[in-house]
This record gives structure tokens, C-alpha cells and sequence, in this order.
């Protein structure tokens, strides 16, 4: 399954983005699905999960401000990501895992002005 990351943009401080994953299969079967990030010289971190049950995990940075979810019926996943911070911009990986077979998207950027 291909992923293709999207919704990415330049955004101020305390402001809003929703980005967007499109899958070109089924994101109903895969176990696992998130959202990760790379600042510059940093390692990739993980951001939010979202698990085949619907239960979810977040970076303790994120958590109560970026809401991970999916669309099975469109096979996107999403991000809302609320109260932006300087320290937010990175760019950001979709990720998905069906049966141990990992796929990464193609990145998008997020800058977040001061």
C-alpha cells in the first residue's frame, strides 16, 4: 500500500493545519496507522497512533492539541493539529502497518511561525 502525505503548509503560532494521508489500498485492515515527524538534525520521532481498535497514542508534545483519525470508506487518514508551536514544524510522515509490512508516505512540511 502506497501512502501519499498532503495538507502540509506555513502556518503562525497558535494556528491550525489538517493533514492528510490517502492510502491506495485498505487502511481497514492494516494494524497500525500514525503520523511521525523530522525536525532538521533531529531523528524521526512518533507523533500519534491509531490502532486497529481505535485506541490511540500520542506524543506527550501533542497530546490534547493534534487528534489522529481515519476515514476507512475514503482510505485517508487524518491529523487535526491545533495550537500550533514553533516547535511543531517538521516534516511529517504518514505510516501504516498491515501484517508486519510497514509503508512510509512521502513527507510533508509544516512551518510554524513565531
Amino acid at each position: 500500500v502506497q501512502l501519499q502525505a498532503s495538507g502540509g503548509g506555513l502556518v503562525q503560532a497558535g494556528g491550525s493545519l489538517r493533514l492528510s494521508c490517502a492510502a491506495s489500498g485498505s487502511i481497514f485492515s492494516a494494524n497500525v496507522m500514525g503520523w511521525y515527524r523530522q525536525a532538521p538534525g533531529d531523528k524521526r520521532e512518533l507523533v500519534a497512533h491509531l490502532f486497529k481498535n481505535g485506541n490511540t497514542n500520542y506524543a506527550d508534545s501533542v497530546k490534547g492539541r493534534f487528534t489522529i483519525s481515519r476515514d476507512n470508506a475514503k482510505n485517508a487518514l487524518y491529523m487535526q493539529m491545533n495550537s500550533l508551536k514553533p516547535e511543531d514544524a517538521a516534516v511529517y510522515y504518514c505510516y501504516g502497518s498491515w501484517y508486519g509490512m510497514a509503508s512510509w508516505g512521502k513527507g510533508t512540511q509544516v512551518t510554524v511561525s513565531s
